[in-house]
């Protein structure tokens, strides 16, 4: 299933910017798992929670994962939804497409998969510095998921998002 979805310019950045949203397959795998393991929003501290990261071929069997393509056929963003029970697992935008609208994209793209699932709601435990991408989407934060050392060594927001 592939859609054409138009994520609009923010961030200062006048103008739409047009991705392509469609089903991740096992060739994506690669390009995903570099997309987590050099995001920006992972250095210092929070590096180490990606530093072995993989999303593989399986995962990507497994979940609703989608990707946001750019014009010129660059992945530029995706996310990965887990049905039961309904949670974002995953979502990542690159650096370079930040602030145009992609990730406003994939989360309108991933509410309407898990609407079509007969999801109501979808849960996500945040990367801290995203929470408020998230609340700006929609989504109500519920309460903290506590650290689990030595993978992840702070506290997460919680968050809900009403399908």
């Amino acid at each position: 299933m592939s859609s054409h979805m138009t994520g609009r310019g923010t961030a200062g950045r006048p103008g739409a910017w047009p991705v392509r949203i469609r089903r991740a397959t096992a060739r994506d795998a690669k390009r995903l798992t570099a997309l987590v393991r050099n995001s920006r929003a992972y250095e210092g501290p929070y590096a180490p929670m990606v530093a072995g990261y993989r999303v593989g071929p399986d995962y990507i069997d497994a979940h609703e994962v989608h990707v946001a393509v750019g014009d010129d056929g660059r992945v530029v963003g995706f996310y990965a939804l887990v049905l039961s029970p309904p949670e974002l697992d995953l979502m990542f935008v690159a650096d370079t497409a930040q602030g145009l609208g992609v990730g406003r994209t994939l989360m309108t793209h991933m509410s309407e998969r898990a609407r079509a699932a007969g999801v109501t709601a979808v849960r996500v435990v945040s990367h801290p510095p995203a929470e408020g991408f998230y609340r700006s989407v929609g989504a109500r934060r519920v309460g903290t998921v506590i650290a689990n050392p030595p993978t992840v060594m702070w506290d997460r927001p919680e968050l809900v998002i009403a399908v």
